[in-house]
């Protein structure tokens, strides 16, 4: 059916009971002092435990998930994860109190370092840290050693140059570190030219962050004369690696110059994520920077393995004991499943999925940048007689979820597409077939996309009044 279940309040009669307990012996007077007790609930739902549980099963049927289809959401690497990974990640053997002493918990310390070791040698950063619990948590760390590095040469510096291809979160995140943010235009290859940057160089230039690939998909090719442009000016090159599941085991941004950089656990190396976590956002360091990498640091001492909390050059903490461990017990399964021999397949099959959907839906869509894209690819809706949202809300209808709408800005009206690797020909094919029949109808029958979705629980909402008055919770006769 393609309406609503029925809230489980609107079921409510007076009377029913969804549980029922035996006699306890338990007096009837609670345990607890009358002012501890919270004001009986207004109106709440007096239902059967079969209204229940159908309540909820229907709610999580309105759900969608990358186990349920394919989710081509460009930037965010919704890649299958296995689910060995989820298991090992539950292994009772693994659950250890984050204060336990250090003796005791020598294999979760194992875990640590080993994934350090893995990430160190997939990027050729000299050391990591594990702490930072998200991408933009990651950004935002990398930019403090920065400032660190900068302030112990007494030249603390105030602006960081980010290409206006990087992703969104940097600006953010150089303003938070207590820099000054300046874009600096892409050239018409879709990039950042040594000439773009030396137009903006200067002796208060503390960094670049540059996303690579960078958001349109397309890899930043002169990123190792721009390090070595950052470095004669004294400023230093930060790289976005959210992205990293293009490059990974195929390139290693340390062996161009780059002297931080962040990875996504939750996106390159097998965790789900979306809906606010798990994340996690490791960055890695030049050797230079290594002391100021936060703390607690887990390292190598002979057969055993200490943890150091006090470093007088380190940014200090900034995340409690030692990140979200299980996430990297996801990561180090992950990778040790893949092993050195396979790695790189799994960027070599994101780019090679990305690229047969350029070629396959390029005929039908504007590609406003012709350069060689790796993971994902980015089209426009100029010349349709629709606009990208309506497209998005159409696929609903037939069950896709859409794609990333309107970021890059740089973009107009742009549709950023990453298949991942996980997706198979066969997948991509029926979702070629769907946008090629929605295209059609944008043609024949514009204004159908732009009531869609028609066929859904719920239809088009008026986004900016949900974002500016947002209804979080049901009351009782008000129409949502």
């Amino acid at each position: 059916m393609n309406t609503l279940p029925s809230l489980i309040f609107e079921r409510s009669r007076d009377g029913k009971i969804g549980c029922g307990l035996n006699d306890a012996n338990v007096p009837a007077e609670a345990a607890l002092d009358r002012e501890l007790l919270r004001p009986p609930i207004a109106d709440f739902p007096q239902v059967s435990e079969v209204e229940v549980v159908r309540h909820y099963m229907a709610l999580a049927r309105l759900n969608y998930s990358v186990d349920a289809g394919f989710y081509p959401l460009g930037s965010c690497t919704m890649k299958y994860n296995p689910k060995v990974n989820e298991k090992i990640a539950t292994l009772e053997e693994l659950q250890a109190h984050p204060y336990a002493p250090h003796d005791l918990v020598q294999g979760n310390l194992e875990i640590i370092t080993r994934l350090e070791e893995w990430l160190v040698e997939l990027t050729g950063m000299a050391g990591f840290t594990l702490a930072p619990a998200a991408g933009a948590h990651g950004e935002f760390a990398g930019m403090l050693i920065i400032r660190r590095c900068l302030q112990e040469r007494g030249d603390p510096r105030k602006i960081v140059l980010i290409p206006d291809s990087a992703h969104g979160t940097n600006p953010a995140s150089a303003h938070f570190a207590g820099y000054e943010a300046r874009q600096i235009p892409s050239n018409a290859r879709g990039i950042l030219g040594r000439k773009e940057l030396r137009a903006h160089l200067g002796p208060d230039v503390a960094a670049l962050m540059m996303t690579n690939p960078n958001t349109l998909g397309i890899f930043e090719s002169d990123i190792a004369a721009i390090a070595e442009d950052l470095h004669a000016n004294g400023s230093l090159l930060y790289m976005d690696g959210a992205n990293f599941n293009a490059l990974m085991g195929v390139v290693r941004p340390g062996e161009l110059g780059v002297d931080v950089m962040h990875l996504n656990l939750h996106k390159t190396f097998s965790t789900p994520h979306g809906g606010g976590g798990p994340g996690s956002g490791p960055v890695g360091v030049a050797a230079p920077l290594l002391p100021y990498l936060p703390v607690p640091r887990v390292l190598r001492e002979g057969e055993r393995l200490k943890v150091v909390y006090d470093d007088p050059r380190s940014i200090g903490r900034v995340k409690n004991f030692y990140g979200h461990f299980l996430v990297m017990v996801r990561a180090l399964a992950y990778l040790m499943a893949l092993g050195r021999e396979h790695v790189a397949r799994v960027a070599e099959d994101a780019v090679l999925n990305a690229n047969y959907l350029r070629k396959r839906l390029e005929g039908l869509l504007e590609l406003p940048y012709q350069a060689p894209t790796l993971h994902e690819v980015v089209f426009s809706d100029q010349g349709l007689p629709v606009k990208t949202l309506d497209i998005a809300k159409r696929l609903l209808d037939y069950g896709c979820h859409p794609f990333t709408v309107y970021f890059p800005l740089i973009v107009h009206g742009a549709m950023m597409i990453e298949p991942t690797e996980t997706e198979s020909k066969e997948t991509l094919d029926e979702f070629v077939g769907v946008m090629e029949t929605i295209l059609g109808e944008a043609r024949d029958n514009p204004d159908l996309l732009r009531q869609a979705p028609t066929r859904t629980p719920v239809r088009r909402l008026d986004e900016t009044l949900a974002a500016r008055r947002p209804l979080l919770r049901w009351r009782r006769g008000e129409d949502h």
